[in-house]
């Protein structure tokens, strides 16, 4: 038997579809709605929700222990969360536009609070994979948890995959140091402007070969033109999902889950790109990052 374990955010998402022109300075309307989210959670969920044996840790304001555990508990997820007393639960607003991508306003909350012991000795039984998003790693307070967990995977003999998951936090942190906090991982999936930050392209062309030689495995979401995957001498590439977007919030967390769900137990590239696809064209054709558990 064998399980991942997936370290790091959680989030009330706000999202805000705007259903008028804007009128500034006085009302619009929109669609407001609160949902669970934070990039980490998502990728739990979506996993659980792929038959994935999943089990989450994190950190969340008291007030809202129990609805995230529910939350999880919907999607087939373990989760071990704890209860901030100092902290809210993190907050981001995501302001939608028509084509369904987001701007995003970020509070961390509690998430700036995890600390080692949030992480359970049970979460880490049968564990064989890993997965961490950049949002610890960028955080200097949660930066030595992230380091630690990767550390201990590697004692372990559990893989590791990471998602840089930020192109703003990564660009302010630097390619190369960001390199450096996750050196080790086997996997890493970052979008193209997060690969363009990673290698330090300036220019029209970026060197996904020089990822390929850093790690093991290399997989890029490339937007309209799909995703790659590199790892050693092997390319392997496929199209865009080909769908009507309505949200593209948690697009990436849903990919990763549907490349994880495959690739842990052996399938080819390109058949873990496919299950990515298939994970994503699920969530950007519906409101928010997780998937629907409505009957």
């Amino acid at each position: 038997m064998s399980r991942v374990l997936v370290v790091g955010d959680l989030v009330d998402d706000i999202s805000v579809r705007v259903l008028d022109d804007v009128t500034e300075a006085s009302d619009t309307n929109a669609e407001i709605r609160l949902r669970p989210g934070g990039s980490a959670g998502n990728v739990a969920a979506w996993l659980g929700h792929l038959g994935v044996d999943a089990v989450f840790c994190g950190r969340v304001g008291a007030d809202g222990l129990d609805r995230h555990l529910a939350a999880f508990r919907d999607c087939g997820v373990e989760a071990h969360l704890a209860g901030d007393l100092d902290r809210t639960t993190a907050t981001i607003v995501l302001q939608l536009d028509r084509q369904g991508d987001r701007t995003m306003f970020v509070d961390r909350g509690a998430n700036r609070g995890l600390v080692p012991e949030d992480v359970p000795a049970e979460a880490w039984e049968d564990v064989t994979w890993l997965h961490l998003t950049g949002y610890t790693f960028f955080d200097p307070s949660t930066r030595p948890v992230a380091t630690g967990l990767v550390a201990e995977a590697r004692r372990r003999g559990a893989r590791v995959s990471v998602d840089p998951s930020s192109v703003a936090f990564l660009r302010a942190a630097g390619g190369e140091e960001f390199l450096g906090w996750i050196d080790g991982a086997d996997v890493i999936f970052p979008n193209i402007d997060e690969a363009r930050i990673l290698v330090g392209s300036t220019g029209p062309k970026i060197d996904l070969d020089a990822l390929a030689v850093r790690f093991r495995h290399v997989v890029v979401t490339l937007g309209s033109m799909g995703a790659a995957y590199l790892g050693g001498m092997e390319r392997a590439q496929i199209t865009a999902p080909r769908i009507d977007v309505v949200d593209t919030t948690g697009a990436g967390d849903a990919f990763a889950a549907g490349f994880l769900a495959r690739w842990m137990h052996g399938s080819a590239p390109e058949e873990a790109l496919d299950a990515g696809r298939a994970a994503a064209e699920q969530c950007v054709a519906q409101l928010g990052a997780r998937p629907s558990t409505s009957a």
